[in-house]
């Protein structure tokens, strides 16, 4: 039905005869002389039809916003002094002699200008209406580019393309699953997915040394920005690999994916233990283009008469740490409010803070109202750890380890963009030395894995069973952008290493049996050292765009409620289709009052 897309043709197509097909995108009538703005995913391109070609100008004078129409026409320069530089078609028109209305449409619910302002509710409600946009088929079409990129790069290094199991059995892995009841067992149930790790490693069991799947991956959790119920991997494993080969393969990939389709030239991957980035900069993700940090001065506050500062100070899981901000007693009181409110967010009882206006001045050019709370000597002490200079302010956090450094880190994050001090464009690196478990947080004593209780320690078994909260483990994380664009680790290929940490996760040897009992099977049969990671390609698009939300992305994503408003998913069943699968809707007792 054509011959080019709208947005293919150029000076070079000058004298051509073409068919083109798409939609209206604007149409305007200057004088007897009707102009359709003709779209499609390629681009806009002008279409003039004359009133001498009646039935071609007849069909173009009714024509209205979004009917789809196929044209034929003449190619030619645009007259002197109409050419358009912000469009690629902008040198050329087309003369239509032919006009045909392939389908009318309805006035559209909103308008598709780049220009026009529509609620995201209404963008995803008419989602196949909104995906019109040139700016969201590009964000489509380069998240194609990337899967093929990465489909290409992967097998030319080895790794064999493996579909692994959608209907699965539940696994705790961090998430809530999603539940799938089963019609045959009834009382049973599958789970989706949170990731292909078991299976994966299965096939490293196997043999086949080298994997990769664009996987489907569920998790039944609270929902942010970057997070979606079903989202995408780009999931690999290999054998026979330490953390140097899994992360030396995976950053060339990047490198060039980032080179090939967006011109970019990424800097060095640094790579930093997790307690660095922790200390530093509040975040195992930490955004490095933002040159703040996190400065600790438990020391300097143990003994002060300010116990907001000083318990935290004597608490051994306590933190008080500074974040000094260059030129930033600019900053306003109600600025402070609002920042104040923000680190509330993470937990955070208040926010502290202190002007540097004179420090030829001594005490007196400071200002802040916490310090005749401190001696002297401290307040000086302090100005000289962070080296604070004239014009500086300086916040406090003072709390448990983990509300100061998600609060200041947060805090960090949205001082380093409001007041504009981002360094470079790109700053990626590599986090590693990662806890293999920390505290669960129930008050029982009970660990958690840090990532996966699959991941390798760096140390031995006795050890790891003497001081569980002393190991490391052999993960890595690559973040860009202080957004964790993938995360990996080395596995556990011994039994007896595995079931040690299921122990130390206070995982009954009943249990171990039930859940995993294939995978510590198959760990008796030989299994090779191996390791892997797993890049979320949600947000991989997301960062190459530049875009701020992954939903800008998926082609039909859920809401931040986990719901579908195009389709109005979910929904109830029928009481006959729940019979089937052996379910049963218990009605809410607060619900029936």
């Amino acid at each position: 039905m054509r011959t080019h897309y709208c947005g293919e043709l150029n000076a070079k197509h000058v004298g051509d005869t073409i068919i083109v097909c798409g939609w209206v995108h604007r149409r305007r009538d200057h004088g007897g002389v009707i102009f359709l703005d003709l779209r499609d995913r390629q681009g806009l391109l002008q279409v003039v039809v004359d009133p001498d070609t009646e039935e071609a100008f007849a069909t173009a004078d009714r024509a209205r916003s979004e009917w789809v129409m196929q044209v034929t026409g003449l190619v030619r320069n645009r007259p002197e002094g109409t050419l358009n530089a912000e469009m690629p078609t902008g040198e050329i028109e087309v003369l239509g002699r032919e006009v045909r209305v392939l389908n009318t449409a309805d006035t559209p619910p909103f308008q598709l200008d780049e220009h026009a302002k529509v609620g995201e509710e209404v963008r995803l409600k008419y989602r196949y209406m909104d995906l019109r946009r040139l700016d969201m088929l590009e964000n489509l079409m380069l998240r194609s580019r990337v899967t093929t990129f990465v489909r290409n790069f992967l097998s030319d290094h080895g790794f064999v393309d493996t579909e692994t199991p959608i209907l699965t059995r539940a696994t705790p892995e961090g998430a809530r699953d999603y539940l799938v009841p089963s019609r045959v067992h009834k009382g049973e149930f599958f789970a989706l997915p949170q990731s292909p790790q078991l299976f994966k490693q299965l096939l490293m069991v196997a043999g086949l040394d080298r994997y990769f799947q664009i996987a489907k991956c569920f998790r039944d959790e609270d929902l942010r920005a970057d997070r979606q119920p079903e989202f995408t991997q780009i999931d690999l494993e290999m054998s026979f690999a330490d953390e140097d080969t899994v992360m030396g393969l995976t950053e060339s990939m990047i490198r060039e994916l980032f080179k090939t389709e967006i011109d970019v030239v990424l800097g060095d991957f640094p790579r930093m233990s997790y307690a660095e980035a922790m200390a530093r900069f509040g975040s195992d993700k930490p955004d490095l283009r933002i040159p703040l940090e996190l400065v600790d001065i438990q020391d300097l506050m143990a003994s002060v008469d300010f116990k907001v500062f000083s318990g935290p100070a004597n608490d051994p899981n306590g933190r008080v740490a500074v974040l000094r901000v260059p030129g930033g007693a600019t900053i306003s009181r109600k600025e402070i409010d609002d920042y104040t409110k923000f680190v509330g967010q993470y937990g955070a009882k208040g926010l502290a803070w202190v002007k540097i206006n004179a420090l030829t001045e001594g005490l007196d050019g400071l200002q802040s109202p916490i310090l005749k709370f401190m001696s002297d000597d401290v307040v000086m002490s302090l100005i000289a750890r962070v080296d604070a200079n004239d014009g500086d302010i300086l916040f406090f956090g003072a709390d448990s380890a983990q509300i100061v450094s998600d609060a200041l880190g947060a805090l960090r994050v949205k001082l380093g963009h409001d007041l504009k001090l981002l360094t470079q464009e790109w700053a990626p690196l590599w986090v590693v030395d990662f806890p293999m478990f920390e505290d669960g947080g129930d008050g029982d004593g009970h660990l958690t894995a840090l990532h996966h209780p699959f991941t390798a320690p760096t140390t031995d078994l006795a050890s790891l069973k003497a001081n569980p909260l002393d190991a490391l483990s052999r993960a890595y994380d690559m973040v860009l952008n202080g957004t964790e664009l993938g995360g990996g680790s080395i596995r556990i290929h011994d039994q007896g290493m595995q079931q040690a940490v299921f122990e130390v996760l206070n995982i009954s040897e009943e249990e171990q049996k039930e859940k995993f009992g294939f995978l510590l099977d198959a760990l008796r049969y030989g299994a090779p050292p191996h390791g892997g990671l797993a890049f979320g390609l949600d947000r991989l698009v997301m960062l190459m765009l530049g875009a701020t939300s992954i939903r800008d992305v998926i082609a039909f994503p859920k809401t931040q409620t986990a719901t579908c408003l195009l389709t109005d998913a979910p929904g109830v069943v029928s009481s006959e289709q729940l019979k089937e699968v052996g379910v049963r809707i218990r009605q809410d007792k607060t619900e029936s009052m």
